[in-house]
């Protein structure tokens, strides 16, 4: 069996992610596991895989014990959503990179393309990065930006509906999430948004070619998948450009909160724009605090 194209989807967070798993999950010549976010690296790299199955053992249990669905479609997919954990459960037992491998390529078949999308890995180290572009003969990864502005207020949405306490208001906890992120308290927030530290990591670890960057605002064409789908190797295959994967809580920016953030975030608006020759558009109002 020839050996698959292993892809590294690393971020950004709130970027199209999600999109792209699930375009992916559906692509006929594709192989995907029903878990999007692996963090296998991540884990690794702090020393949590046993903190990591735990969890994961934690959730088996509890998605186990639901009630099931009359709907065999729906039984057939949990049957496959708890094989999936047992599997990554063995993974993260063992711990090393060849127990990983062999868990995406279980059950592959004739597909051409194997991969783990997990917008954390944004956060690894160069070195990091260089032993996963050595980890098959063909290794590539892509990296998702969106306008920081907007990336940074749908991040801090999501973050602020899972901290929330039941019937708690989302937007007054979303304000005062952004508030600190602006101040660097919420450093797990704004790292996912430097695409300053992440690019210079990618560039100086990973061969250029195997690099497919590409901006949120302009993914969602037939023609951005189209080449998205020549980078990777596999057959283009019509999108649904009208799905939305994880949408955020519909709270609204005040004014002021966005000047505040466009000041905050202009470095990022500035080194994307001198570094790849251009932004979006839509990037343009947020540049230098403007709205």
């Amino acid at each position: 069996m020839t050996q698959a194209t292993l892809l590294f989807g690393v971020g950004a967070t709130k970027a199209g992610t999600s999109w792209l798993h699930a375009y992916l999950a559906g692509h006929a010549q594709c192989h995907l596991r029903t878990i999007k976010e692996l963090h296998f690296f991540d884990t690794l790299e702090e020393g949590r895989l046993e903190q990591a199955r735990a969890a994961l053992d934690t959730t088996r249990a509890r998605t186990a014990m639901r009630p099931a669905s009359p709907d065999p479609a729906r039984v057939a997919s949990r049957a496959r959503g708890l094989a999936d954990m047992d599997d990554w459960s063995h993974v993260l037992a063992c711990g090393d990179e060849a127990a990983y491998l062999d868990y995406l390529d279980q059950g592959r078949g004739e597909a051409r393309l194997i991969a783990d999308i997990t917008p954390a890995y944004s956060t690894l180290p160069v070195g990091r990065f260089e032993r996963m572009a050595a980890m098959a003969s063909d290794v590539r990864f892509v990296y998702l930006m969106r306008d920081p502005v907007e990336r940074l207020w749908s991040h801090v949405r999501m973050i602020a509906r899972r901290r929330a306490a039941s019937g708690a208001p989302v937007g007054v906890r979303a304000g005062r999430l952004l508030a600190r992120a602006l101040r660097g308290r919420e450093p797990q927030i704004t790292q996912r948004g430097d695409y300053r530290t992440v690019l210079e990591r990618l560039w100086a670890a990973v061969d250029p070619s195997r690099l497919f960057l590409a901006f949120y605002e302009e993914l969602f064409s037939q023609e951005a998948i189209a080449r998205l789908c020549r980078f990777l190797g596999i057959a283009p295959m019509a999108a649904d450009l009208s799905a939305r994967v994880h949408a955020g809580v519909p709270v609204r920016m005040s004014a002021e909160q966005r000047r505040a953030a466009a000041r905050f975030l202009a470095p990022q608006y500035d080194f994307v724009a001198e570094r790849l020759g251009r932004v979006p558009p839509a990037w343009a109002a947020h540049r230098g605090g403007l709205t």
